[in-house]
């Protein structure tokens, strides 16, 4: 009987360290993550846009712990979101060529993207461009999880030129 109590406390502790940890990954970039910038921050840093895009939760690759809804304005300054995003860590944002919706599409063209800078903020974001980049070169904007390798939403900018 005691053998058989040992590996119950075990295994239930184990379980509980396991799902402590996850929690801990997930809850620690919401504890960290500075203040959100304000609704006049955004209006200032986006009064110069270009273009203008929307966030919307309903993507392929998004799914309850990974999305992202509200308005973007891409400027050749800056890229802000007045909106949401859902938390987690290590938020990137690239510029595509190309619209992608999952995992496997960004992963594909992950080497024709650029990488504008991190996302630090779950409510809102300002996120500066680097002169020299030329937004008619792409036409989505994408938050992908670095260090999980997950999608989290894109919005498309500009429609794709067409070639004949």
């Amino acid at each position: 009987m005691k053998k058989k109590g040992l590996a119950i406390f075990t295994f239930s502790h184990i379980i509980f360290l396991a799902v402590g940890f996850a929690l801990g990954i997930y809850a620690l970039p919401i504890l960290t993550a500075p203040p959100a910038p304000s609704k006049l921050d955004i209006q200032a840093k986006s009064s110069n846009y270009v273009y203008l895009a929307e966030f919307t939760s309903d993507l392929k690759g998004s799914d309850l712990l990974h999305w992202g809804e509200g308005r973007l304005s891409i400027g050749n300054d800056y890229i802000t979101l007045m909106g949401q995003l859902a938390p987690g860590p290590d938020y990137k944002l690239y510029l595509s060529p190309k619209f992608v919706e999952t995992e496997a599409e960004f992963e594909q063209l992950k080497l024709s993207m650029i990488l504008i800078g991190n996302v630090k903020t779950f409510d809102n974001f300002i996120v500066e461009v680097d002169a020299g980049i030329d937004l008619t070169t792409f036409n989505t904007v994408v938050v992908w999880c670095e260090t999980f390798g997950e999608f989290i939403t894109a919005a498309q900018y500009r429609q794709p030129l067409i070639t004949l």
